[in-house]
């Protein structure tokens, strides 16, 4: 038998001991929540990140951990959400909010961010109340007033600015209020919309919506050119621009040439300006005009707030006597335009145009998304535009759009497979919201009071918000 030295032996025996003596415990992660047993999917990377029964630990309203066991975590709550699939909370990046009443049927359909596209400054108040859990609903990112001049695309709510001073002044007091976030629309003039870009570089603000035109000329756009090419925007730094629908309009001269807008989507990839379809908006002028108006009183819509709902009798029935046919087929080309953009390599964000014309609060983010596949997304492509994506857009990378350890505790449940069939997101079975749990009946019910709206508080914020901004509140024709 082989002898160790003395000194060899000592070594041996000092070694085995310190093996065997008990280090410090490694102490558990404490956190406020555990679901357990869940299918968790992150939308970060090129492709779908899948963890199959994973334990998820939730505290001080972020994700602390996600495991492939629960040793070493413990929670005050435990939910076992075996044969259920989480993914991040979804973000409308387009929606239009005109009272805390309408906020829960949002989360009711998993949405737990939206950027609200028409500001006014109670949404100011409304976004500190809810991140303070005062009110119930979705994280809320706002822009101020819409900026426009008159022109065809004139709306009351607008803030209208024909000279650079006129933009100016009104940048100033939406900065006095406290936005940051600048609308612009497409009837600017090409003077204010430089003095916006000035401002607006000035102070730091972010510029997005519309891409301005000018003032429309005789023969625009068949016969003459836009005032404001679309091709000068490109390169003004907009968070995102919205609609495919204007895209097609303004920077197609309203043509439906596959030719031309192949190439114009590879010149929006090339600027790196990211693109807000909002294809519901038209696909719904559809729907009123195919069902001769029946769309109008579909399931859901009792969630419209009914104020702003008195404002748009004229398009409802303009759209109830419009021929479907040439409707539809340029909603098809809107399709394919869609798909053209994200094959050319343009970032798409999610946003439905919701709480204007028929388009419900919540649904109609799902039924965007569903939109986006029909236009030859994938449903990974698809989701990734309403977590992910948006997350960069807003700079929020890391902590919204994601379900991974660090991301904010913003999550959504369902007992079937979104990445496998996108209609999946029409039934939530559970929503994580700021960390606390909320079952499919809390979110029913969530969904059942943003039926009950309040009038009086709607035309409190609404109406004093435009007079606010010097519109001429006799022209919404409310009483």
């Amino acid at each position: 038998m082989r002898q160790f030295g003395i000194w060899g032996g000592a070594a041996l025996c000092a070694l085995v001991a310190a093996c065997a003596s008990p280090g410090p415990e490694t102490q558990p992660l404490q956190g406020d929540l555990l679901v357990s047993n869940v299918r968790v999917i992150d939308f970060s990377g090129e492709a779908p990140e899948v963890r199959d029964n994973a334990f998820v630990l939730i505290g001080d309203g972020g994700v602390l951990a996600v495991a492939e066991t629960r040793t070493g975590l413990t929670a005050t709550v435990e939910q076992d959400a075996s044969g259920l699939t989480m993914i991040p909370g979804l973000t409308d990046m387009h929606v239009h909010v005109w009272d805390e009443a309408e906020l829960g049927a949002y989360l009711s359909w998993g949405v737990t961010r939206v950027r609200n596209m028409s500001g006014l400054p109670f949404h100011l108040t409304l976004a500190e109340q809810i991140e303070a859990g005062a009110v119930m609903g979705p994280h809320l990112v706002t822009t101020g007033p819409i900026l426009n001049s008159a022109g065809p695309n004139a709306q009351v709510n607008h803030q209208f600015v024909e000279t650079a001073d006129d933009a100016r002044a009104a940048i100033a007091w939406q900065a006095e209020q406290g936005f940051t976030r600048l609308k612009v629309y497409s009837n600017l003039t090409r003077e204010a919309y430089g003095a916006v870009r000035e401002e607006a570089d000035a102070r730091g603000f972010i510029i997005t919506g519309h891409t301005p035109e000018g003032v429309r000329g005789p023969g625009v756009p068949f016969e003459a050119p836009f005032d404001i090419a679309f091709s000068e925007i490109l390169d003004d730094g907009f968070e995102t621009i919205e609609h495919v629908e204007s895209i097609v309009w303004h920077g197609l001269s309203d043509r439906e040439d596959e030719v031309a807008a192949r190439a114009l989507a590879v010149q929006i990839a090339e600027a790196s300006v990211p693109v807000t379809p909002t294809l519901l908006a038209f696909h719904n002028l559809w729907r009123v005009a195919d069902t001769q108006g029946a769309a109008l009183t579909r399931p859901e819509t009792d969630l419209l707030n009914p104020l702003v709902q008195a404002t748009e009798t004229d398009m409802y029935e303009y759209w109830s006597g419009a021929p479907a046919g040439p409707t539809a087929e340029r909603d098809a080309f809107h399709l394919r335009m869609t798909r053209w953009l994200h094959e050319a390599g343009v970032t798409l964000v999610a946003g439905s145009d919701a709480g204007i014309f028929t388009n419900v609060p919540g649904l109609s983010l799902v039924e965007e998304l569903e939109l986006m596949v029909e236009a030859g997304l994938s449903p990974f492509e698809a989701l990734k535009a309403a977590t992910d994506a948006p997350a960069r857009v807003l700079e929020r990378e890391g902590l919204d759009g994601c379900a991974r350890e660090g991301c904010a505790a913003d999550l959504v449940l369902y007992a079937c497979d979104p990445l496998s069939d996108i209609s999946c997101l029409h039934a939530p079975e559970a929503l994580i919201r700021a960390g606390d749990w909320l079952s499919a009946e809390d979110l029913m019910a969530l969904r059942d009071s943003a039926r009950h709206h309040n009038l009086e508080r709607t035309q409190e914020n609404v109406i004093g918000g435009l007079a606010a901004q010097g519109v001429d509140v006799s022209a919404l024709g409310i009483n």
